[in-house]
Order: structure tokens, then sequence, then C-alpha cells
């Protein structure tokens, strides 16, 4: 989500004739985009502030912006306290700093965290001068209803509001003229979407259709109001990636019931197997929270437990970090101990890379259409992509190109790669025939 509103804040900043710099000491404004979903995201930008106070030292005229989330929640402390920006600008108020830049001129630190009811930048077009030029996030809708006891998201994102369908079709089309191959559509929650009668299994329908040979995924759904439609909808549309992150968080239903996530274990247990009842062979990831207040060893297991039970191909995993304004903060304590939390963490994460290396091991023999995003981390004579599960992998470059659709048959694995040697070149509507063709 920072990602693509970095895109847009790009996009103004460029209408209004600056140009991008690629190093901060050579740079006349720095614009930190931020988050506050967990401790250590904050502490890497009081981090990279301090970096920047240095450069600041040997240019006086340089000016230091925070952006975003971490900018809404803490703006006080950040310009009062610390005395290490210039500006403070909320997610909602992108449009204003142009302005607030000028304010900045005339010496005064300047402030614009204002929340809106409307805001969702429909009209704005994003400017993407870093990325692959192969793969692209568009924001859907901004905001979130869901008030989750954890989530500081509904008080530094606002009230969930959805961009006009027509306006996503748009930047999608352009995406695919300008030679994007895969999209992923992003909300706080995009089950929530909506524009009039327009539904977010409605909108998935209608991307897919823009382009056949453009992949689209989506990021991130809710258990709660997961609709049946949409998986038949994946299920029938080749374009549209066998994968589904889908949030746990906890496996215990009082657990569930104390992070205010209003599904129980047994109902999001169904929701995955109809979901690979519809979509066989569909790929699953998931966010889980270890340490959460009041978690107790047993509801940890269950955690655990779940965990195993699904069998998820890849898990976002994280200790939990007490975040100001939320439910659990007024509410709770954050009464786990640090050790613990991190031994939970541990004990998470060791029995998840397990099951993804077991899963992934099971994928030796088998045949994935690739998408080629970039060279391979440790070898320039090899290429990386990913499957329509989203799983990484790796096989020899050979003559094909960035942006290539390439059949690759997997020769071997680990927790978190696919290694695999390359077929052929092919389009998405070409494999998912012969698959077809296969079956029959």
């Amino acid at each position: 989500m920072n990602f693509a509103d970095s895109e847009i804040v790009n996009s103004i900043l460029l209408e209004k004739g600056m140009e991008a710099a690629h190093e901060a000491d050579k740079a006349d404004v720095v614009l930190i985009n931020t988050c506050s979903i967990r401790e250590n995201a904050e502490n890497r930008v009081w981090n990279r502030l301090k970096e920047l106070r240095s450069i600041k030292k040997e240019n006086r005229d340089l000016t230091v912006g925070v952006l975003g989330c971490m900018a809404e929640r803490i703006k006080d402390r950040i310009i009062e306290e610390e005395h290490l920006v210039d500006i403070v600008v909320g997610p909602d108020a992108y449009r204003d700093i142009p302005r607030l830049l000028e304010e900045v001129e005339d010496g005064r630190k300047a402030v614009n965290v204002l929340l809106s009811l409307e805001e969702t930048y429909a009209d704005i077009a994003p400017v993407r001068t870093t990325g692959n030029g192969i793969t692209a996030f568009v924001s859907i809708m901004r905001g979130c209803d869901n008030m989750c006891s954890f989530c500081v998201v509904p008080f530094t994102r606002g009230r969930e509001r959805s961009r006009p369908m027509e306006s996503i079709l748009r930047e999608v089309k352009q995406l695919s003229d300008e030679g994007y191959k895969e999209v992923t559509l992003l909300g706080q929650n995009v089950n929530s979407y909506l524009d009039g009668e327009n539904t977010f299994a409605k909108l998935m329908h209608k991307v897919s259709q823009v382009d056949p040979e453009m992949r689209f995924r989506f990021s991130s759904p809710h258990p709660k109001d997961f609709p049946v439609e949409l998986l038949h909808t994946i299920a029938e549309q080749p374009n549209l990636c066998n994968y589904i992150h889908i949030p746990a968080q906890a496996g215990s239903d009082a657990m569930l019931e104390r992070m205010r996530r209003p599904y129980t274990r047994e109902s999001y247990l169904k929701l995955i197997e109809r979901m690979r009842e519809i979509i066989p062979g569909v790929s699953l990831s998931t966010d889980i929270i270890a340490g959460f207040c009041d978690e107790t060893e047993e509801e940890h297991q269950q955690t655990m437990s779940l965990m195993k039970e699904v069998e998820f191909d890849l898990a976002y995993m994280f200790a939990y970090s007490e975040r100001e304004r939320t439910l659990a903060y007024r509410k709770y304590e954050d009464n786990v101990p640090e050790d613990v939390k991190k031994r939970r963490l541990s004990e998470i994460i060791t029995q998840q890379m397990n099951i993804q290396d077991q899963r992934n091991q099971k994928e030796i023999g088998n045949r994935h259409l690739v998408l080629v995003e970039g060279t391979s981390k440790r070898s320039d004579e090899q290429f990386n992509g990913r499957t329509d599960t989203n799983k990484m992998v790796v096989f020899d470059r050979q003559d094909y190109t960035i942006g290539d659709y390439v059949e690759v048959e997997v020769t071997s694995a680990t927790s978190a790669t696919l290694l695999a040697k390359p077929i052929k070149k092919s389009s998405i509507q070409e494999y998912y025939s012969s698959k077809a063709e296969a079956v029959a």
C-alpha cells in the first residue's frame, strides 16, 4: 500500500515540475513514507531520520518530510520533541504537499494529517519510476472499518471508501498498454470494495477482461466476508492467480474474540476447505501474531495446530506490537513476556518452514507458468519469477527476457524457492489451454 502511495506522491510532485533524485544527499526534498502497523517498521523510520539529520547538517536547505500512517499517529513527537522533520503529511493529504513545501520555505514547520471520507486519489495517475516495469500495484480502496483490537490502521487511514470501478479499469488498461504483465489490487479489506452495485468479485471479473495476458492478484481479504462468488471467478479465469492471502492471526476462538476478529476457528477452516474445493491447487498464505495480550500456552498451541492443519504455502509471522489508540492498548495489557513472545514466534516460524519445505518438495516434477521478473540474486545467468500460485522460481535464463511467461518444470526445492528447468516460452491462454486438453 505504501509503495502504491509513493507512486501517487511521485505523480503530484512531478506534475509541479520537480525531478526525482536517486540519492538523499543530492535531493532538495526527502520524503519518508511510513507504516505504523508494527514497532519494527517505526524503528526503521526513526533510524532513517537520524541518518538524514547528518545530511541536513551539510545541507541546511534540505527539506525532510514524513508521510503516511506514522505521520498521522505521532505527528507531535516527530516535530516538537525530536525536531527531525519539516513537514508531516497524513495518507489523505498528499495533494497538499506542494503547498506545504512552500510553507516550509518561509521557515515554518508544515502539517496536514486530516483524514478524509472521500479521498481515493482516483484521478491521479501514479508515476512508477522504480520497480521492474513488469509488476504493479493498484489501490482500489482506502481505509478500514474492521477495528481489529490490535490494529492501528483505522485510526491512521480512516474509514473505508472505494474508488470508482471505471478509474481502476482505466489504470489497469494503461498498465497493459505500457507492457506491464501483472497487477496486484490493494485494499485494507478488498472484500469490502463497493462501487454502486459493483462488488469486489465483479471488479475482479472486469479486470480479468482488460487483458487476458495480464495476471491479477489481490491483497488483503478478510475471512469474515470472503465472497464465494470470487472463488468461482478465480477458478474460471486463467489470468486470475490461484493464490489467496487469507489472514488468520490466531487459532483460538478466545484469542480471535479478544482480537475482535468476527469469525471462529471452525468457520475459518470451513472457508479454507471451500477455497480448495472450488480452486484445486490454490496456494494459501496468512498472517499470524504471536504473543497477543493474555495469550496462554494452550492458545499458542491452538495457533500452531491451525497452521499445521491448513498447511499454508507461506506465512507472515510477527510478535505482537502494542499500538497506541487501539482497543487492545486501551482494554488489555501487553503482558506476555518478551522472551516468551520470541520463543513462541520461533516455534511458529520453525514449524511453518518445515511445512513449506514439505509442500515445495511435492512440487518436484510439476510444471508451472512463470512470469520472469528479474535476474536471480545469486547468479546473472539465472532469472527469477513467480508461479500463479505465488511461489518463487529460479531457472537458467537462456534466451528468455524479463516479462516473458515461461513454462518450467520443477527439479528441486527449498522452503522458500523452487528450482526449475525452462521448457518453453508460452502465454497464459496457450498454457492453460494445453493443460485443459491434457486433463481431457
